[in-house]
């Protein structure tokens, strides 16, 4: 089954366009998604989103909403699931926005299998471009899209909930370890241990 045939695919806003040059002209201000803002993990990181600056109100559509999944359209391809926490983010057309058939397949899942290793090397098989290699719409509509019961996409998305905290506490646990040797090293050399 192709990507195309169970959701609407649509790009991001072409920033130029719509940008306040002088501060007469603004009508609205908007938190912007930016690349910053999603790790290569597929998850939203902590950074502050930019505040995009715009000559018109604009449409609705180039806004996140719950349940969509957004992904990158430049390598590393990143796709991220929008919950409510990131509802209402202007999307630039550095991003696709996809709205799965939710009867067909569960966003989060969607998003997981967008960052796996077997899509991530067809996006490099498609791209075009000499030197930032791009996906386009057209692109992820063909891409064929292996389907399980939503089930199982439920149970996929259990693990991979569970596989994330994990490596967050693992991170944690690195760092917590670097500050406990710093501080004893210093300690040391200080004389004080």
């Amino acid at each position: 089954m192709r990507l195309g045939d169970i959701a609407e695919i649509r790009t991001g806003l072409v920033l130029t366009r719509k940008k306040a040059t002088i501060q007469y002209n603004i009508q609205a201000k908007y938190r912007l998604l930016t690349l910053k803002n999603i790790d290569e993990s597929g998850i939203f990181n902590n950074e502050s989103f930019d505040e995009f600056l715009s000559n018109d109100l604009l449409e609705k559509h180039y806004f996140t909403e719950i349940g969509d999944v957004l992904i990158r359209l430049s390598q590393p391809n990143t796709a991220v699931f929008v919950d409510e926490q990131y509802y209402g983010l202007l999307v630039p057309s550095s991003f696709a926005i996809i709205k799965v058939n939710q009867l067909m397949c569960m966003p989060e899942y969607l998003a997981w299998y967008l960052n796996s290793d077997e899509v991530k090397k067809e996006f490099e098989r498609s791209q075009a471009g000499t030197r930032i290699p791009t996906t386009n719409k057209n692109v992820l509509e063909t891409l064929q899209i292996s389907l399980v019961t939503l089930e199982k996409q439920e149970a996929i998305m259990e693990l991979f909930k569970l596989h994330q905290k994990e490596k967050a506490l693992y991170i944690k646990l690195i760092q917590e370890k670097e500050h406990w040797f710093k501080a004893l090293s210093k300690k040391i050399t200080e004389g004080l241990y």
